[in-house]
This record gives structure tokens, C-alpha cells and sequence, in this order.
């Protein structure tokens, strides 16, 4: 039986008895073997719903489970890199490594983990305070890749390399998806990035899940419109529209065919996201009924 990566129901997190919400009433279901981005503004919730998957923090309240598990019993299994990518600032590469070895024993891919630094002409016995932003992030990903997990959670992950770096270590992850059926979970500002490589989409606005799905039916299931200033759309779901001079735009979920009069065209991934979050009050569609084909035995 196969079990989702992630599944969340009612899922809140709050920290202290007088803060602040960092996620509120969260449900969702990440298939296995899904790439899945993580978006938002900042101050949304993505890293800390990624805290949660990695059992570094538990639920206020609702339910959490990581490969059909508790998050803490899921941990041997999951790979997770944080936003600071803290490691041993003392120890050199090639030492960390080492530990990555003796903290994993039975699971540990030497060849990956070295693949991974040698692609940024790290020097092993170099030692990691004196390595820049962009090489600790290598460090950081050897370690994790090299545990080889079944689920990778990356928060942020690519934010201090240059866009031969992330291009090349992009590959490196689709390529452990491709070949261990990894599932990986990536939040990004850079919604563009991830389009090519994400095949699942968790939206996340206000502390709360605004979209989740795969990513080609999603954009399947809106239509960009443009039609005369003062088009009444109805009876579509609106998601954001705008009027310049004489003529209107908006992203809309049809409710059924178009008038032929009207311009259509299919949103972009990031056309999609910037709608729902430049407009707050656009509802959330109703989720699709889950596949049971993967969870039958």
C-alpha cells in the first residue's frame, strides 16, 4: 500500500498561548512521488509547515502525517534543509560528510553526497565557516540527498546561488526523483523556477492552503479571459479581474463554455499564483476527490 507523502487535516500551528497563527485550518494530500512547490508571501506559513513535516515542531492542532506515519517516526525517511542550512561551522566538507555517514547508517549514498560537492569544486578539506553562502548550500544538500530519503523537504533552498547553480543542482533533484522516486517538497519565491520542474502546487496565503493539486489541472481548470469594460461574468468563478480604458481581464474558473466574443487564453503558473494571492478573497476551489488507484494494495 502506498501512502501519501504529506496529508494534513485541519492543521494549525500557533506560537505561544497569545500569539499569532502561523497556519490555520490547513487540509491537503501530497501523493507520493509528487514535486511539489510551496509558494507564498513571506510570513505565509511555508516554512513552518515544512518544520512540521520535518517533526521539528508539532500541531496546535488538527493532524499530521509524513509517509502514512507520525512525523517523528517518519524522520529516518525524510530529508529536510532549512532556510539558514546550519551545519558544524568547525568541521571541514569532507568531515561532514563523514558525520552524514554515521548518522545514517544502512542509508548512506556516499556516491551522491560527493557528486553534489565535487559539482561545485568544493575542496573536502576545506572547513565550513570559511565557505561562502552558495557552497554551504551544496553542503547542506549532499547531506540531505545523501541520506537518501523518501521524502526531501527544501525550504528555500536555492536562494544563495547563482542561476548556474541552481540550474545544475535543480537537475541533480529531478534526477533523485526520477531515479529513487523521491518525493520533494520545495518552497521558492521564484515562481517561474519551479514551473518547469514542479509537477504539484501548494499555494499558501494568510496561514491557510488557497490552492493545492497537480499543477496541470490546476491551470487546466482556469481560463485568462479579456472582454469589453463592464462584461458581467457570470456565472464563472471569478479569481481576480481588472479594467484598463475599455477593456477588462480577469482569470476566471468557467462554470461552463465562454461567449466566443470573448479572448481566451491559459494562465501561466505564475499568473495563476498571482492571481489568488493579489486577490484574498477569491475563493478556494473545492479540492478533487482523492485517487484511490495508488492507495489500493
Amino acid at each position: 500500500m502506498t501512502h501519501p507523502a504529506i496529508e494534513a487535516t485541519a492543521l494549525g500551528k500557533r506560537f505561544g498561548r497569545r500569539g499569532g497563527w502561523a497556519l490555520r485550518d490547513c487540509s491537503f494530500r501530497l501523493p507520493a512521488g509528487r514535486v511539489c512547490a510551496v509558494v507564498g508571501p513571506n510570513g505565509a506559513g511555508k516554512s513552518t509547515l515544512l518544520t512540521l513535516a520535518a517533526a521539528l515542531s508539532t500541531p496546535t492542532e488538527g493532524t499530521l502525517t509524513v509517509l502514512g506515519t507520525a512525523p517523528a517516526a517518519a524522520r529516518p525517511r525524510v530529508g529536510y534543509v532549512d532556510q539558514a542550512k546550519p551545519l558544524y561551522p568547525q568541521l571541514t566538507v569532507a568531515e561532514t560528510l563523514r558525520m552524514g555517514a554515521d548518522l545514517n547508517p544502512g542509508r548512506w549514498d556516499a556516491d551522491t553526497a560527493r557528486r553534489v560537492v565535487a559539482g561545485g569544486d568544493l575542496d573536502p578539506e576545506r572547513r565550513i565557516r570559511a565557505l561562502s553562502g552558495g557552497q554551504r548550500t551544496r553542503v547542506a544538500l549532499a547531506l540531505a540527498l545523501g541520506k537518501r530519503p523518501e521524502l526531501l523537504l527544501l525550504d528555500e533552498p536555492m536562494a544563495d546561488l547563482d542561476p548556474l547553480a541552481r540550474h545544475e543542482l535543480m537537475g541533480v533533484l529531478m534526477g533523485q526523483a526520477a531515479a529513487h522516486g523521491t518525493t520533494i517538497v520545495m518552497s521558492s519565491h521564484v515562481v517561474a523556477e519551479l514551473e518547469d520542474s514542479c509537477d504539484h502546487l501548494l499555494l499558501i496565503g494568510g496561514g491557510r492552503v488557497r490552492l493545492a493539486g497537480e499543477i496541470d489541472d490546476l491551470l487546466a481548470a482556469h481560463t485568462r479571459v479579456a472582454a469589453p469594460a463592464g462584461t458581467d461574468l457570470a456565472p464563472h468563478d471569478v479569481v481576480e479581474t481588472r479594467t484598463t480604458g475599455r477593456r477588462l481581464s480577469a482569470l476566471v474558473r468557467p462554470a461552463g463554455p465562454v461567449p466566443a466574443d470573448w479572448h481566451t487564453g491559459a494562465p501561466s503558473l505564475e499568473e495563476l499564483v498571482l492571481s489568488y494571492l493579489r486577490n484574498p478573497a477569491a475563493a478556494t476551489p473545492a479540492a478533487p476527490a482523492p485517487d484511490t488507484t495508488e492507495a489500493a494494495a
